[in-house]
């Protein structure tokens, strides 16, 4: 199996239907940094901006810009990106004592994830990490976590409604 296909194998494993979305690939730009790493998550708030559990909480939303999410996208070590992948993956926005899969599960994924794309991957969150706040991507409650190794990408959003 093709690291791209391990990707993918191990982003779906962090997925759960209506809350946590995710999305893997392969850059076909020559040199990708975070403008076309915004476009892949563009793409993703518009999957998710089309499906049927979530069209009726964002009537009329248009997923914000490439530079727009550039600029709500924060920086996080890589050391902490499997266990803040976990984390996006298993504990719930509104309600955080609710997990939507078991911790252990998420944290193989999340690890596997992370070792694939390698300890010189970059990531990105919408999260404040000085003080906790979050730069939404929708008007909805969200948290994304995105890494790129410089040719694949990872992206992972949970979203919810109060």
């Amino acid at each position: 199996m093709g690291v791209l296909a391990e990707l993918e194998a191990g982003m779906a494993d962090l997925s759960t239907p209506m809350r946590v979305y995710v999305a893997a690939g392969r850059f076909t730009e020559p040199e990708p940094d975070l403008p076309e790493l915004a476009a892949r998550i563009r793409t993703l708030l518009a999957v998710i901006a089309a499906d049927d559990a979530w069209r009726r909480f964002l009537p009329g939303y248009s997923p914000p810009s490439v530079p727009e999410i550039c600029t709500s996208l924060e920086a996080v070590e890589t050391h902490g990106a499997a266990s803040f992948l976990a984390q996006v993956a298993t504990v719930d926005l509104v309600w955080p004592s609710h997990r939507h899969m078991p911790v252990e599960t998420a944290e193989r994924a999340a690890d596997r994830v992370t070792s694939l794309l390698g300890p010189a991957a970059r990531w990105w969150t919408n999260h404040d990490t000085e003080c906790g706040a979050v730069n939404g991507l929708t008007p909805l409650f969200d948290s994304l976590l995105a890494g790129t190794d410089g040719e694949h990408f990872t992206l992972a959003l949970q979203i919810a409604d109060d």
